[in-house]
C-alpha cells in the first residue's frame, strides 16, 4: 500500500502581493511541512529543498491536508514536472464544508475536537520568513501538519468532527467519510 502523507505549505508572499486570489499561482513557497504515516515521521523542506519533496509526493497513496486542493497543491504545482492536482487527495476543509455547509478554520476545529490551538496565523509565517526566523516558521508549519494529522485520525476513528453552531454554540456532529484512496488508487 502506498503511504499516506499530511502536507501544509507556507508562502513568502500574500495575495495582496500578487494581485489577489485569482493569481494564486504567483505565490512562492517558503516552507513545506510533511508527515508520513508509514514512517511516523515529520519532514520539512525549504524552497531550495523542494526537489527532495517530489519523490514523497509521487509515491504517496493519499495526500491529506487542510485547503490543499485550492491552496497548497496548486501553489506547489509549479515546482514539479508532474501534476500534483492529479494525486489522490483528502482535503479536510473541503470535506467539512460539504457536510456542514460552510468553511471552518483549522484553529476552531483543533480547539473543539482536540483541545489544542494553532501556534499562529498564516501572516505570521510570512513575517517569520521575511525576518529569516526559520525556527519559528518551521514550528508553525509543522504544528499545522500535526493538527491536521490528528483531526484526520479522529475522523477515521469516529466518522465525524464536532463544530460549534454559531447561533447556539451547541456542538454539531459533522459526518465525514474517509475513503482510503491509497487502496482505491493502486494503479498509480
Amino acid at each position: 500500500m502506498r503511504p499516506k502523507l499530511v502536507i501544509d505549505i507556507e508562502t513568502k508572499n500574500t495575495f495582496a502581493d500578487v494581485g489577489g486570489k485569482q493569481n494564486l499561482e504567483r505565490l512562492d513557497v517558503s516552507y513545506v511541512g510533511l508527515y508520513s504515516f508509514s514512517e511516523d515521521k515529520f519532514f520539512g523542506f525549504r524552497e531550495n529543498e523542494l526537489a527532495a519533496l517530489g519523490p514523497h509526493l509521487q509515491e504517496s497513496g493519499l495526500v491529506i491536508g487542510f485547503n490543499t486542493k485550492h491552496f497548497d497543491l496548486p501553489i506547489l504545482n509549479k515546482y514539479f514536472h508532474f501534476n500534483l492536482n492529479a494525486l489522490p487527495q483528502f482535503d479536510l476543509l473541503e470535506e467539512v464544508e460539504k457536510s456542514f455547509g460552510s468553511r471552518i478554520s483549522l484553529d476552531l476545529l483543533a480547539k473543539t475536537n482536540l483541545g489544542v490551538e494553532k501556534s499562529g496565523w498564516g501572516l505570521d509565517a510570512i513575517r517569520f520568513y521575511a525576518e529569516g526566523d526559520w525556527e519559528s516558521l518551521e514550528k508553525y508549519c509543522l504544528r499545522d501538519v500535526e493538527i491536521t494529522r490528528d483531526l484526520y485520525n479522529l475522523v477515521e476513528r469516529q466518522g465525524y468532527l464536532s463544530v460549534p453552531d454559531k447561533s447556539t454554540n451547541n456542538l454539531i456532529k459533522v459526518g465525514i467519510k474517509t475513503r482510503d484512496l491509497a487502496e482505491e488508487n493502486t494503479l498509480f
